[in-house]
């Protein structure tokens, strides 16, 4: 057994550093506006939470084509709480004298974080459900009477597990329908309803349904 050769990721590694230099800078302005101990540690942690939910909640939206506006509003929420303690780390802010106005920004956060959280997770879909609609192709086939059928004098009548002649046109037909039908009713469509929306005869419309099997 050979063994594997383990290499270093520059981009794991960056983000790695990228992380944990965040996480400590969000950790010092809570500290210095009043929150020690474990709930200092705890609002970095709820800051990158809620920034990893609203980038899972983008890539959903986009991949079911709905709007994303509230998505990119908390994620720069989320974003700006993590550049914020950045740059106020730098020396732009004076640590031992926090203004009250961060002081409330801190003690607000938590809230604001779970409301986002909240709306992010359990916000239901504005997907519109499915409806069925009718096949606009130029072929036009009309319903077909059964009394109205060829039938020869001196021939007898076919029995019912006879095959008979299909038509491909209509059998293209039929399985447009078919494809609305399911998406409609989540179910395959029976003789039944063939029967009912071509106005075929039961042999013909059983013929057709196993065609569409």
């Amino acid at each position: 057994m050979t063994a594997r050769t383990v290499r270093p990721d520059a981009v794991l590694i960056q983000a790695v550093i990228a992380g944990a230099l965040s996480f400590a800078h969000l950790h010092d302005i809570a500290e210095a506006a009043g929150q020690h101990g474990w709930k200092a540690w705890a609002y970095p942690i709820s800051v990158d939470l809620l920034l990893v939910a609203a980038w899972h909640r983008l890539r959903t939206l986009r991949t079911t084509q709905e709007p994303t506006r509230a998505a990119w509003t908390w994620f720069a929420v989320a974003l700006a709480a993590s550049l914020g303690a950045n740059i106020a780390t730098a020396g732009l802010l004076d640590l031992s004298a926090v203004p009250a106005w961060l002081r409330i920004l801190v003690a607000g956060w938590p809230a604001l974080a779970f409301l986002g959280g909240t709306l992010l997770v359990h916000t239901p879909s504005a997907s519109p459900e499915p409806r069925a609609q009718e096949p606009t192709d130029s072929v036009a086939v009309m319903p077909v009477p059964a009394e109205s059928l060829p039938i020869s004098e001196s021939a007898p009548a076919l029995p019912a597990a006879a095959p008979l002649d299909v038509p491909p046109a209509l059998i293209d037909h039929a399985r447009k329908l078919a494809d609305s039908h399911r998406t409609a009713t989540g179910r395959p469509i029976d003789a039944d309803t063939l029967r009912a929306r071509l106005g075929l005869p039961g042999p013909m419309a059983d013929q057709l349904a196993a065609h569409l099997t």
